[in-house]
């Protein structure tokens, strides 16, 4: 069974953390720190596993890694689990990360942390691997995807009938984001330009008209 997924790059700092096993958050940082300690200190020409720090089991679990440019993969399992195995595992997680973000980095790790763990989550659910083949895991993954896209889309389309512009500060027509534009048919409302400011306040009244009749929260949307 594996315990925790840990993810650090060569400075210690976690890029993620997945523990099968219930622990505190100070137990936990100590031993993504624990098992950083143990990692970094080994030459790049040992095997890639070693006894688990007393904080995670000891001689009973096994930590075994990876260390890909700044990062180092580091699966923490029990004695059941083969060393092989796991070494294989990590190199399909690395693998499928990288056709995902195209290219992987550690900053993708970093700003798309939820989709790294849904990745994750395709592979190991309650610290059982569930699926190796990394095909498998890219289809699972875009279907995701595609569902959070058509179930957002909707949503989008409703809120983007709310599009009007509003005057800043200087009293000029700002245009609103996503090429939205204000869909009034007087002469400074045509086209996707820049609205020209006014000589003649009453003729370009009309925003606030707009506004007022277009005032329904996002909330409201969704109920």
């Amino acid at each position: 069974m594996i315990k925790a997924i840990l993810i650090f790059n060569n400075h210690g700092k976690p890029r993620l953390s997945k523990f099968y096993e219930h622990y505190s958050e100070d137990t936990e940082q100590q031993i993504i720190r624990e098992t950083f300690h143990l990692v970094s200190k080994r030459d790049e020409n040992v095997c890639n596993f070693l006894e688990g720090g007393m904080l995670i089991g000891g001689s009973e679990n096994k930590l075994i890694y990876r260390h890909y440019a700044t990062l180092y993969f580091v699966f923490c399992v029990d004695s059941s689990e083969s060393e092989l195995g796991i070494l294989d595992l990590i190199q399909v997680f690395v693998e499928t990360l990288d056709k995902c973000f195209e290219n992987v980095c550690e900053l993708d790790l970093i700003f798309h942390v939820d989709k790294v763990h849904n990745i994750l989550a395709e592979m190991v659910m309650g610290g059982m691997v569930l699926e190796t083949n990394m095909n498998e895991i890219i289809t699972q993954v875009d279907a995701q995807n595609k569902m959070e896209k058509s179930e957002f889309f909707p949503f989008f389309s409703l809120y983007r009938h709310l599009s009007f512009s509003l005057p800043d500060r200087t009293g000029r027509h700002s245009p609103p984001e996503f090429g939205w534009y204000c869909r009034c048919t007087c002469s400074c409302c045509i086209c996707r330009k820049e609205h020209e400011p006014s000589r003649n306040a009453q003729k370009h009244q009309h925003w606030r008209h707009q506004y007022k009749s277009a005032k329904l929260t996002l909330l409201q949307i969704a109920a």
